[in-house]
């Protein structure tokens, strides 16, 4: 009976056998610094909800504990590159007006090892959002930003701790 069980467990556990739960960040890094997102877009105020979405990610995911500078094994550096509009589609009434925009928000990750300056990953990330402006489109600008710097946050957050 146990020779049938392994005969038939055997096949359905190997393919576990390379599997790694929990992090893969490098030995010693367990806290992080994040200071304020660097903002290049020209668009005022994205590195504000950038950087408050990044650390709220990093506080929920849970691998790394957000510190201050002194007391960090890692900083990351966040330039905010891009900050964009392109149309998803168009009034079906009048071609030439847009009914629903993608913003996206483009920005380059540096980590780095605290003390040694060693940089463990440099990488482009990129984070979006779609949204129907209705009316004025600052205010639907204004009101997707949020969830685009969400999904930024994600896409750093990943970045940073599926190190590889």
């Amino acid at each position: 009976m146990r020779v049938v069980m392994c005969a038939i467990l055997w096949p359905l556990l190997s393919g576990c056998v390379g599997y790694r739960l929990g992090t893969t960040l490098p030995p010693g890094i367990r806290s992080l610094y994040v200071p304020a997102f660097v903002n290049r877009t020209g668009e005022p105020q994205v590195e504000v909800a950038a950087t408050r979405a990044a650390i709220q990610e990093f506080q929920q995911d849970g691998t790394l504990r957000i510190v201050s500078e002194e007391a960090a094994d890692g900083r990351l550096d966040v330039e905010l590159l891009e900050f964009r509009l392109e149309p998803l589609r168009y009034d079906a009434d009048n071609s030439r007006t847009t009914s629903e925009y993608r913003l996206i928000i483009i920005a380059r990750v540096d980590f780095y090892r605290c003390g040694t300056g060693e940089m463990l990953t440099s990488r482009s990330v990129r984070g979006e959002a779609a949204f129907s402006p209705s009316g004025d489109l600052s205010l639907g600008k204004l009101e997707a930003l949020p969830d685009a710097a969400e999904d930024l946050a994600h896409h750093i957050v990943k970045t940073v701790v599926e190190y590889w």
